[in-house]
C-alpha cells in the first residue's frame, strides 16, 4: 500500500498473523464492513484495507472521547470522512452504530490478538 497506514506501527510477520487469526473468527464483520464502505472483497490483501480502516476509526475513537487530546485539523477531517463513508446510505442510527462498533471491535481484537502472538 501507498502512503502510510495504521499497520506500519505494527510488527509485519506479527500483524500478519494476527490478522490471519482474526479473520478466521471475523470473516463476516470484515465482509460487512467491506461492503459497507464500499470496498471490493476480492481485491489483493482487501483485509488489511478493512483492518487499517478499523485501527484508524478506532484512533478516531480515541481523539473524540479523550479530553485531554489536542484535536489536530487533518485528524479530524480523516475521521468525519470515516464517518461519512460508514454513514453513507444508511437508513439509520442503528445501522451506523452497528458497523462502528464492528470496526472498533476489530481493531481492539487485533490489538489483543497482536500482544498474545509471538
Amino acid at each position: 500500500m501507498k502512503g502510510s497506514s495504521a499497520l506500519d506501527v505494527y510488527d509485519q510477520k506479527k500483524a500478519d498473523k494476527a490478522l490471519k487469526m482474526l479473520y478466521a473468527d471475523k470473516s463476516n464483520e470484515f465482509r460487512e464492513l467491506a461492503l459497507a464502505t464500499g470496498y471490493p472483497v476480492g481485491g489483493k490483501d482487501w483485509e488489511k484495507v478493512i483492518l487499517n480502516f478499523c485501527l484508524d476509526f478506532d484512533d478516531c475513537f480515541k481523539a473524540w472521547s479523550d479530553e485531554a487530546m489536542p484535536s489536530d485539523h487533518n485528524k479530524v477531517h480523516k475521521c468525519m470522512t470515516m464517518m461519512r463513508q460508514i454513514a453513507r446510505g444508511k437508513p439509520n442510527m442503528t445501522e451506523v452504530t452497528k458497523l462502528q462498533t464492528i470496526a472498533y471491535r476489530i481493531a481492539e481484537d487485533f490489538k489483543s490478538i497482536y500482544k498474545r502472538t509471538e
